[in-house]
């Protein structure tokens, strides 16, 4: 099965528009014709027509072909009828503008050529405007041009998971060099952390400009700290970010993984919509989050993998618990797994709409 017409009931609804589509609705908590679903990573390995686009394309090049991020985008559009498209990019974009020398390695995901120690270090990071992501900015516009009613989502890396990176000089389980310097030189950290905020703020900001619907923050290894580091040592910074954005009038989602302790302080930050990942029921996550910032997620993602009647069950208890929200986007709790059959998420998306629609009037 390549192509599909699961989602087309939603879709001949009357025409909306982006601004007052299912998914935008939500996120304002204001109530909707059906629950809106979309998943991160959407638009990736479980495609084999991602597989064949991007077959013997580098990451970071993908990232820059504004051919590429249309196609790549809006193929789980088409293929899963998704209430909301993200953007196909890289949490390192922004930063590999900034000048910071890095790749995405196959496999290993991004490595830094020299992570950050000093401040000579972060002096190297420089500010970006649209003219450094100007096939980001070629890229929303083709993609708006194209998806018509269908939300664009805009996306970045929060800067404490980018100063992770940074540090680490690449993906870390333990997080340790990030957090010897976090605690053993705070001044440099804040600093980093400063820089990376400005730089961030300036991608989505580019995204914003160029007609996204609404942008996702990603802090997704802000769960590797206590809820008095977080506050400390992040909450400012991506706080900068958020609250740079309120004058777009889009809505903030804010997500991270391992992130339980850290829910009401995340929305804080500055987000319309906080993510939740699989570990925290949605009612649960509602009551530490409060009643003025929706929620979205968070079937796991290992689910997708089990017989189609447990995959049901999950889907419908997210829904239920998703009530006690004053708006709920359905989603992941993190990425789609490359092994997932997309059969599963076509399936998965009509589920959603049938259960969730909610009559007229």
């Amino acid at each position: 099965m390549t192509t599909t017409t699961a989602g087309a009931d939603a879709r001949d609804e009357p025409r909306r528009g982006p601004a007052d589509s299912p998914f935008v609705r939500a996120c304002r908590r204001e109530p909707g014709p059906h629950t809106p679903v979309w998943f991160m990573r959407q638009a990736g390995r479980s495609l084999p027509e991602y597989r064949e686009i991007r077959a013997n394309v580098a990451m970071l090049e993908s990232c820059r072909r504004p051919d590429l991020v249309t196609e790549i985008t809006l193929q789980p559009v088409r293929r899963h009828g998704v209430d909301a498209a993200i953007l196909f990019s890289d949490i390192v974009v922004p930063v590999a503008a900034a000048g910071v020398e890095l790749d995405i390695v196959p496999g290993t995901g991004p490595v830094v050529a020299e992570p950050i120690r000093t401040a000579a270090d972060v002096d190297r990071i420089r500010p970006i405007d649209v003219t450094d992501v100007s096939y980001v900015d070629e890229a929303v516009r083709l993609l708006v041009a194209e998806l018509g009613d269908t939300p664009l989502i805009g996306f970045a890396g929060a800067p404490f998971t980018l100063a992770s990176y940074l540090v680490e000089g690449g993906p870390s389980r333990t997080h340790a060099k990030t957090k010897a310097l976090m605690y053993g030189d705070p001044d440099l950290w804040h600093a980093l952390c400063d820089r990376l905020a400005d730089v961030t703020l300036a991608f989505l900001r580019v995204q914003a400009d160029a007609g996204v619907s609404a942008v996702q923050l990603f802090d997704s290894w802000a769960g590797a700290l206590s809820a008095a580091d977080y506050r400390r040592f992040v909450l400012p910074h991506s706080t900068r970010v958020l609250t740079g954005l309120a004058d777009t009038g889009l809505p903030r989602i804010h997500f991270g993984v391992g992130t339980a302790e850290l829910l009401g302080a995340m929305g804080e930050a500055g987000a319309d919509v906080v993510g939740v990942d699989w570990r925290t029921p949605l009612d649960v996550a509602t009551g530490r989050i409060g009643p003025d910032r929706a929620v979205q997620g968070n079937l796991d993602p290992c689910v997708l993998l089990a017989p189609w009647p447990v995959v049901e069950a999950e889907v419908r208890r997210i829904l239920d618990q998703g009530r006690a929200a004053p708006g709920h986007v359905f989603n992941l709790g993190h990425g789609v797994l490359p092994e997932t059959d997309p059969e599963v998420l076509t399936r998965v998306v009509a589920l959603v709409h049938e259960v969730s629609t909610r009559p007229a009037g």
